[in-house]
């Protein structure tokens, strides 16, 4: 038997955590078991489809990289198939159609197909599945209730749901579903903060396939960050930073990218500064050690600086203001080679007056 898995996310715009978990937990799952995955896009419920909301799926699963065999399918272009399987509902007796054309369940009277011919989830969804060949449902627990009532469609239309695999919940820090009010709940707000996809990736293949709900822990997200903006090419965290290449050095150290590109700006567009007169005998000296090196110094020749200052008791907090504007930021050491000779002596002058 081929596995076949799908990923069916409603177009309601950027994934959930959770809902990005699943579509990993599915690529996973058919990667590793010489399988397919597909992408079907429920859209049957227009309360449920914001505009722009697939292509924003698109964008999450492309950054994440996570890709399918097929698809995208859109269950709005399937309606023939779902009228089909109501037809077939009716005529097994499992299910009943009322005055108004709907078609409901017998039983339980759950509504298959709507009075104007529409599909509700439940049906679309069996359809699909026996449809396409599916082998494996992969989702999250949340889902669990649906089992049993699907089982029941898919029998009423002449099949057997394929076998579902549930997986735990992304719980924010009060053991709630992760929700807007945590933050960090949908890949555009990581993207946003500044976390690589590379380190967002990483973190949900860690998971896996929870058994259990998982708490997001952000302390291991936050190291993967680290760990990833490391492991870039320097044009890769270049570009990720919106920065020249040349400003690379000062970026290594940042947590997240969004530390990163303001690190650039401390570097490329510093906030003027004027400091007190105690500053001004570091900055004469800097300004003196500085004008006699090359037009950019290496890692050595910045390091020799700072030792140079250090011993004469100088105070390298003002000479960070400074040079960027700030009193925290890159290393000095990295700033000291990113500026060439004349922007950083020219900073240094601007600060003493």
């Amino acid at each position: 038997m081929t596995v076949r898995v799908r990923f069916a996310p409603s177009p309601t715009g950027s994934l959930h955590l959770g809902n990005a978990l699943t579509a990993v937990a599915n690529r996973s799952f058919a990667d590793g078991r010489g399988g397919a995955a597909m992408l079907r896009i429920d859209d049957t419920d227009p309360t449920r489809t914001l505009e722009g909301g697939e292509e924003a799926i698109l964008a999450d699963l492309a950054w994440l990289g996570v890709s399918f065999d097929e698809g995208p399918m859109r269950q709005s272009e399937r309606g023939a198939l779902y009228a089909e399987a109501a037809a077939t509902a009716v005529g097994s007796g499992g299910a009943e159609r009322d005055v108004d054309g709907s078609v409901r369940l017998a039983r339980d009277g759950t509504t298959l197909l709507r009075a104007d011919g529409s599909a509700t989830y439940q049906l679309a969804s069996v359809a699909d599945d026996l449809e396409l060949g599916i082998t494996h449902v992969i989702r999250g627990s949340d889902h669990r209730p649906n089992l049993e009532l699907q089982q029941r469609i898919a029998r009423a239309i002449g099949g057997e749901l394929p076998e579902v695999l549930h997986h735990g919940l992304v719980l924010g820090p009060d053991g709630k579903k992760l929700s807007k009010r945590h933050g960090h709940s949908s890949i555009a707000e990581l993207r946003e903060e500044g976390f690589p996809a590379r380190a967002v990736r990483a973190y949900l293949d860690e998971l896996d396939l929870p058994e259990h709900d998982v708490h997001l822990d952000l302390a291991r997200l936050r190291r993967l960050a680290i760990d990833a903006i490391a492991e870039m090419s320097d044009d890769d965290l270049a570009a990720a930073a919106e920065a020249p290449a040349e400003a690379v050095p000062v970026l290594r150290g940042a947590r997240s990218l969004v530390e990163a590109r303001g690190y650039a700006r401390m570097v490329l567009e510093p906030e003027p500064v004027q400091l007190p007169t105690d500053a001004r005998p570091t900055l004469l000296r800097f300004v003196e050690l500085r004008a006699l090196g090359p037009d950019r110094l290496s890692s050595d020749d910045s390091r020799a600086i700072l030792r140079e200052l250090k011993a004469v008791g100088g105070d390298l907090r003002s000479l960070r203001l400074a040079l960027t504007g700030a009193s925290t930021g890159p290393e000095l050491s990295a700033v000291l080679s990113v500026l060439d000779r004349d922007d950083a002596l020219a900073r240094a002058r601007r600060a003493i007056g």
